[in-house]
């Protein structure tokens, strides 16, 4: 297989030479560049996978660099990384022709799931095809098909939706999962009411898995989720 060419474009050394070591443990080929016009003249001779571009360069604008490569390429993932966060900053960097958004400081873990995503076939963490149907849960046993969950001698039956959701935390299990990734994969639209509904489902696997400290659903905020066991 093919390693996926990573472009990033930042100022700042230290931070990009940090993100394209991450990226080189996961088995990502990647090309740092501090310079924005530099960078984006590497885009055009070595077409990457993906490009992870500072807002704020010194000589250039990332966004109209962005705007730039989508005159020619409506397909390649933009990841901006930016220290702006207004709703208004936001929207600029997506009406630029962004996917994805992160201000800075942020995780390099969250990053690296938003990369993956974004390569993905489906823009989902999650392998498709992948069928089962035991599942250790730390102490608890988990049956998908039958939508069991055992904990020693006690069994609950989940919902089929506790079920879905149960099972693709456990697909992304020490990632975090976007929470409109799982709206639209279980829902098909990510709207308040849905939304409020996940928030409710989230509750009640968290108080199923109460049983055994090691299982956890950690929210991040305004992001998702990380299921750990």
């Amino acid at each position: 297989m093919i390693a996926q060419n990573i472009l990033v474009i930042e100022d700042e050394l230290i931070l990009g030479e940090i993100i394209k070591e991450s990226l080189e443990t996961r088995g990502f080929t990647v090309e740092l560049f501090t310079n924005g016009k530099e960078g984006l003249l590497q885009y055009f001779n070595s077409k990457p996978s993906l490009i992870v571009l500072d807002v704020m360069l010194p000589d250039a604008d990332g966004l109209a660099i962005a705007r730039q490569i989508r005159l020619t390429d409506k397909e390649i993932p933009i990841i901006f990384l930016t220290a702006k966060s207004l709703p208004q900053h936001v929207v600029k960097g997506f009406e630029s022709g962004g996917n994805d958004y992160l201000k800075k400081p942020f995780s390099l873990e969250e990053l690296i799931v938003r990369i993956k995503v974004l390569l993905s076939k489906y823009r989902l963490l999650i392998n498709e095809d992948i069928q089962i149907d035991f599942i250790e849960l730390g102490e608890y046993h988990f049956y998908s098909n039958r939508q069991l969950l055992n904990f020693a001698a006690e069994s609950r039956k989940l919902s089929s939706k506790e079920s879905e959701l149960l099972k693709l935390l456990y697909l992304s299990k020490n990632s975090v999962i976007d929470r409109k990734i799982i709206l639209l994969k279980l829902w098909n639209d990510d709207h308040f009411f849905n939304s409020r509904s996940l928030d409710v489902y989230i509750s009640k696997l968290r108080k199923y898995l109460n049983k055994d400290d090691n299982v956890q659903i950690i929210n991040y905020r305004g992001i998702g989720y990380k299921f750990i066991c």
